[in-house]
């Protein structure tokens, strides 16, 4: 299996308590790349700008792509929520 696989068998483990359905089925991950290093960035976008969610799911994604095996880095951007900046600058230092 790819790593690029592992990583999204990972995310469909991510489930929104909202819908009970998986962030990749949501369709609440986009543009996921996967570096030969094993180097991974990728889109997380909420349901919608006011996502209450929002902060739970984004680190929930990010834990779930470092726990596989092979990953080296995960840099999440985050569109479509009012709250953005913030939150990028809490998964960066949960990152370190």
């Amino acid at each position: 299996m790819l790593l690029k696989e592992k990583i999204e068998a990972a995310l469909r483990q991510v489930i929104d308590p909202e819908t009970s359905m998986d962030v990749m089925r949501m369709q609440l991950v986009k543009n996921l790349n996967v570096n030969e290093d094993g180097s991974v960035s990728l889109t997380f976008i909420p349901s919608s700008p006011y996502c209450p969610l929002g902060f739970q799911l984004a680190i929930s994604i990010q834990e779930a792509v470092k726990k596989v095996d092979g990953v080296t880095q995960v840099k999440i951007e985050v569109e479509n929520f009012v709250r953005a900046e913030e939150l990028k600058k809490i998964l960066e230092e949960l990152d370190v």
